[in-house]
């Protein structure tokens, strides 16, 4: 068991399409999977086999999706020594968006509270974050205000929520990333992530990806699909997990490697 860096350092890279290659691909990690079933929460939690004082980030899936479709994001993310979960409440079509957010604290707080994998993983409380996709990106941001430990928020095509994202947004001074999609037709970033992140209280990054639509984040298949446009997309998955492992490694872990998927010009 790893006492003094539980997390695994990626490899020097020389530019943003070599940390590409390198991020996208799985970390060095096994990677074990969970229920919160047991703790009163419906969600997954993915962590690494073994490890002490580990980063962790709690993910919020967008209007009607399982937990199940972002898998492969969390899976990866465990892989490169970050506890990942996230829960399945909410899911109807009319969600309380603060009952979400409470939700996803109380998730946070579990990994960072419980002993993991047979007592054999923890979580460091003071290297936590907040993360989601669509309507689940506007609750990581309600769910980050008066969170002091707190090291950074990431969204993904993010949408509006009621208590407003804007201001929740305007309340944060830790870093943030938005990732938005250029062709999201369901929360089009005019009117969801640009002003979101026009609004921060503190750093801000908004990438957006060229080809992606406000579906392409997910994988598997659900009856969704049929009233929200776009799919699955494979290329988009990979560019995100990329983008995502990076700015979490460099907050969490003050891991600088691959810092030009933080700061850099990034191809697609």
């Amino acid at each position: 068991m790893t006492r003094t860096r539980p997390f695994p350092r990626p490899p020097e890279v020389r530019n943003a399409k070599e940390a590409v290659e390198q991020l996208s691909r799985p970390g060095p990690h096994q990677v074990l999977r969970g229920d919160l079933g047991m703790v009163g929460i419906p969600g997954v939690v993915f962590a690494p086999e073994e490890g002490l004082g580990l980063p962790a980030v709690a993910f919020a899936h967008d209007w009607l999706q399982p937990a199940e479709r972002y898998a492969d994001l969390l899976r990866h993310l465990a892989s490169w020594g970050i506890v990942a979960a996230a829960p399945s409440s909410h899911r109807g079509p009319l969600p309380s968006h603060a009952g979400f957010a409470a939700d996803l604290r109380t998730t946070l707080d579990v990994c960072a509270g419980v002993r993991l994998g047979d007592g054999r993983i923890s979580v460091d409380s003071r290297r936590t974050a907040l993360a989601g996709h669509g309507i689940g990106g506007g609750i990581a941001l309600l769910a980050a205000q008066d969170r002091p430990r707190l090291r950074a928020v990431v969204t993904i095509a993010v949408a509006q929520t009621r208590p407003s994202a804007v201001d929740s947004s305007r309340a944060l001074t830790l870093p943030v990333l938005h990732l938005a999609a250029a062709k999201d037709t369901v929360a089009p970033a005019a009117g969801h992530a640009e002003p979101i992140a026009a609004s921060a209280g503190g750093p801000v990054w908004l990438r957006t990806l060229n080809k992606a639509t406000h579906t392409g984040f997910l994988e598997g298949v659900h009856w969704s699909d049929f009233v929200l446009s776009g799919s699955p997309d494979a290329k988009t998955r990979r560019l995100t997990r990329a983008l995502v492992t990076a700015f979490l490694l460099h907050h969490l872990c003050d891991e600088d490697r691959a810092d030009v998927l933080v700061d850099g010009k990034v191809p697609g």
